[in-house]
């Protein structure tokens, strides 16, 4: 098992390379860790997309073998998208099957697709308050298997490395 930056780092350099292949030519560049996150951007000027991102502090499971487990915040400011709210689990989901996001208590439902799960668009404002004030994050999935899982995040640094990718971005 990684440990927590060597897994956070992974995480990332895996997710620029899978989601941004026009973004490709630019180097992902680490604004700051801030307690359990850290924040990115990657690319330039009008095309600059930042995020953040955290690994679970505890993932539990029966599960023999699982890859990458993390969550992203992204704001993309040249799509006019900001706060898109992204986990990958490590595995592909139960087709037809959703998740389950707890943050100190306060469930959200999250939409499945393959190995990832995303909140609707008019859910992730709500998602970001929840997070900005809370304490900790778990979240229960469903693998193709059959396999239950939950996955422990920290809030702890979350507020200040949302900020630092807002100002990266030119986002108030």
């Amino acid at each position: 098992m990684f440990d927590y930056p060597k897994k956070l780092y992974f995480c990332a350099i895996y997710w620029i390379g899978f989601l941004l292949v026009p973004h490709s030519i630019y180097a992902q560049t680490l604004i700051n860790d801030f307690e359990d996150w850290s924040a990115f951007y990657i690319g330039k000027g009008a095309s600059k997309i930042c995020y953040i991102a955290s690994v679970p502090k505890k993932e539990t499971g029966k599960y023999t073998s699982r890859g990458n487990t993390y969550i992203l915040v992204t704001h993309r400011p040249e799509d006019k998208k900001r706060d898109i709210f992204e986990l990958r689990a490590g595995y592909l989901y139960k087709k037809n099957s959703e998740a389950t996001l707890n943050i100190d208590g306060l469930l959200t439902k999250l939409y499945t697709d393959r190995g990832t799960a995303w909140a609707e668009d008019a859910v992730e404002p709500k998602i970001l308050k929840m997070m900005i004030r809370g304490k900790s994050m778990k979240v229960i999935g469903y693998s193709a298997r059959g396999t239950k899982t939950e996955d422990t995040y920290s809030l702890m640094g979350f507020t200040a490395a949302y900020k630092a990718i807002g100002k990266a971005c030119s986002i108030r």
